[in-house]
């Protein structure tokens, strides 16, 4: 078999394979969240948010609207040294990002199907 039909039949294949890959993958939502930052951040945003008490007073007193945590969850930074990841039965994630009224912290309560902002706070440049 000659070169150029051996080229012919690999970019047939190829552009079928091509075609039948956009038919399947094209209308789903799919993500590579392979890095430990983004996995924790999609278990977060997938479950229900509950905000404490102390954590309310904080967002009412900065006048931060607690949409900010939306924010925060979909470009945030997971901070795992100071994270708490081996308690039973809900892990203490500490995720920081930038907000129009700075650098916001947050300590979520990562439980089973519950997501618990305990904690907020605005980090001062060091």
């Amino acid at each position: 078999m000659k070169l150029i039909h051996r080229l012919a039949y690999y970019g047939l294949g190829l552009f079928f394979g091509i075609v039948i890959l956009i038919f399947f993958l094209g209308g789903k939502k799919t993500s590579c969240d392979y890095s430990p930052n983004a996995r924790v951040l999609k278990n977060i945003k997938i479950k229900d948010r509950q905000f404490s008490d102390r954590s309310m007073s904080f967002f009412m007193n900065e006048n931060i609207d607690t949409s900010a945590v939306s924010s925060i969850l979909e470009k945030g930074d997971v901070d795992f040294d100071k994270s708490k990841t081996d308690i039973e039965p809900c892990n203490i994630y500490f995720i920081t990002g930038e907000t129009k009224n700075g650098i916001l912290e947050l300590e979520i309560e990562n439980c089973d199907s519950l997501a618990t902002i305990k904690n907020a706070l605005i980090k001062k440049d060091d």
